[in-house]
């Protein structure tokens, strides 16, 4: 590809620090264009059957949102999301090549099981890293009081103690795993076989296509787990007994009182959302790489 050209950045720091600001800058560009459905989908996963009449969907709540909280409620917990998605995206997609290497160093092989288990460690560091982060988003966007980031971290804080910014973090590190070998080992893959079996050579089309695979995958595996992680973050521990003990006592009430297809609440806007997010992250990364002089992923 037309990076080849270029001249790579020399020395293990130079490399890491491009790595970590490439793909952090990446999935900050497609956090700013997907969040108001990131919104959307939280405020679906915390509808709880029989509560409040019949459950609405994407389309009900978007115009809820807009006449009872003005369109700026789309954009609720947008700075906490940047900075996770900067400082998270980096972490995430910087740390799967050299784990993906670290598996070809010591077994020999890159194989699809490699690839996935290297999105898995990729993906749990960065979340266990960042989950505060995360946590606050959550909260910015339930809350219509319009309260900065900054309250919302004391009202936390003075409430639930400075643990509660790790809540759910089990739940989340599970998702992110999920997620990032999903997207990650799925576009790898893809990248692969359809450079094998098709006309198409690296470039727009191919990480267009790729990453849309890659979406797809990575919306079926996390549906389940981003659900339960949402309403664990949302849970209040000052707020007398917890409704939910842990992630797996989470989804078994969930399935008990409202269903198993409750497991996909919200999936339709993940998928909505986590499609052209998932899009505009890669091929975002692969055009950053080339102007930085890096190889393709």
């Amino acid at each position: 590809m037309s990076g080849d050209a270029r001249t790579p950045p020399r020395g293990a720091a130079p490399y890491a620090l491009y790595q970590f600001g490439t793909s952090g800058a990446a999935v900050a560009v497609a956090t700013a264009v997907t969040h108001p459905l990131d919104v959307i989908k939280i405020r679906l996963q915390m509808q709880l059957a029989g509560q409040r009449g019949n459950l609405v969907g994407m389309g009900a709540i978007f115009t809820q949102m807009v006449e009872r909280e003005g369109p700026r409620s789309l954009y609720l917990g947008f700075a906490p999301a940047l900075t996770r998605s900067l400082i998270y995206g980096g972490l995430r997609l910087g740390l799967y090549e050299p784990c993906k290497h670290v598996c070809s160093y010591a077994f020999g092989s890159t194989n699809f099981a490699f690839k996935f288990a290297s999105g898995v460690v990729a993906g749990a560091l960065a979340t266990a890293l960042t989950n505060p982060m995360e946590v606050l988003k959550v909260r910015s966007q339930m809350s219509t009081s319009r309260i900065s980031t900054i309250g919302v971290t004391r009202e936390i804080v003075s409430e639930e103690g400075v643990k509660a910014l790790w809540k759910g973090v089990g739940p989340a590190m599970v998702r992110a795993g999920c997620l990032t070998a999903s997207q990650m080992a799925t576009y790898d893959e893809a990248k692969q076989v359809l450079l094998m079996w098709t006309p198409l050579e690296e470039g727009f089309q191919l990480h267009l296509m790729s990453s849309c695979i890659a979406g797809t995958a990575g919306t079926l595996v996390t549906a389940p787990i981003d659900m339960i992680k949402t309403r664990l973050m949302l849970q209040r521990e000052s707020k007398g007994a917890r409704v939910y003990r842990n992630g797996f006592h989470c989804a078994y009430q969930v399935v008990l009182t409202e269903g198993v297809k409750s497991l996909y609440k919200g999936g339709f806007a993940t998928f909505a959302r986590l499609g052209p997010q998932t899009a505009i992250t890669f091929v975002a990364c692969e055009k950053l790489r080339e102007l930085a002089g890096m190889s393709a992923i």
